[in-house]
């Protein structure tokens, strides 16, 4: 079998080519095999597929407050016949003090979140206090790039929003996409209408907003950028990273009458935005 035909059978191809190549040039096309063959611009394309396919995933976003970080996602419902799932396929606790959202292939999301709880464990283990947020990030994000520098490999097909708290640098929010790159933010969009989302939480975000305030704006972000006429407190999947009042760090859903309530506010004020045009 010769080199390109081996390259048409790859998985590689099958998950992250066959919907976004066909736009491309045939001259593109050469060097979109492998996740090891370079462009003559010096690209990736099959990291580039990978990174554009999280564009196509379910929303979700994160919110850094004075007191804790708001982590907001959808929740896709396939249908109505289908037993409701007792955990979240949109959020995830890694240790105690970090969690994540996630936008992609959930199966590619989970083998990184069994690693990183395993790593968070084994530093734990090691050198007895819980490992830096940063650091946990920068190693599943080694592990992410690894996948896009051998052949036979393909990238992750999924970006994550990590929510930590440490003693060193106190609540911090982490983003971190299929190529392995990760980057600090206050507030951060990924999965489908991210460009949307980024550009209402770069207008209205505020270094001093609190997690209430940070609720509003994460549902407001969502009524807004979810594909949804009549959009209900069901279909979102809101949680919140805090410290108690005994020091320990906390991560829990919104309930349900608090995230309703939110949700009935934005909604009164969206209407009234409507009039007032």
């Amino acid at each position: 079998m010769m080199f390109d035909d081996v390259a048409r059978v790859l998985p590689i191809s099958k998950d992250f080519t066959s919907p976004i190549s066909r736009s491309l040039s045939q001259e593109a096309r050469r060097y979109d095999s492998r996740t090891t063959i370079f462009s003559p611009e010096g690209r990736l394309f099959q990291v580039e597929y990978a990174m554009q396919a999280i564009d196509q995933a379910g929303a979700a976003l994160g919110i850094l407050a004075t007191d804790g970080i708001i982590l907001a996602a959808e929740k896709k419902h396939t249908s109505k016949l289908l037993e409701p799932s007792i955990s979240s396929e949109k959020m995830y606790k890694i240790d105690d003090h970090i969690a994540c959202a996630v936008a992609g292939i959930t199966s590619d999301a989970n083998i990184l979140i069994n690693n990183a709880r395993l790593k968070a464990q084994q530093y734990t283990y090691a050198y007895q206090s819980p490992i830096p947020v940063e650091h946990l990030v920068q190693q599943i994000c080694d592990l992410k790039q690894g996948y896009t520098q051998f052949g036979g490999l393909r990238p992750f097909g999924v970006a994550f929003l990590f929510a930590g708290w440490d003693k060193q640098y106190g609540f911090q929010l982490y983003q971190s996409d299929p190529s392995g790159n990760y980057g600090g933010w206050k507030a951060y969009a990924i999965g489908d209408n991210n460009r949307s989302a980024q550009s209402i939480l770069k207008t209205e975000w505020k270094p001093e907003f609190t997690t209430k305030e940070a609720l509003f704006l994460a549902v407001k972000v969502m009524t807004k950028t979810m594909d949804s006429t009549n959009l209900t407190a069901d279909k979102l999947d809101i949680h919140k990273l805090y410290k108690s009042g005994d020091g320990n760090v906390g991560f829990s859903p919104v309930g349900d009458k608090e995230l309703a309530e939110v949700l009935e506010e934005v909604l009164k004020q969206k209407a009234k935005e409507n009039e007032d045009e």
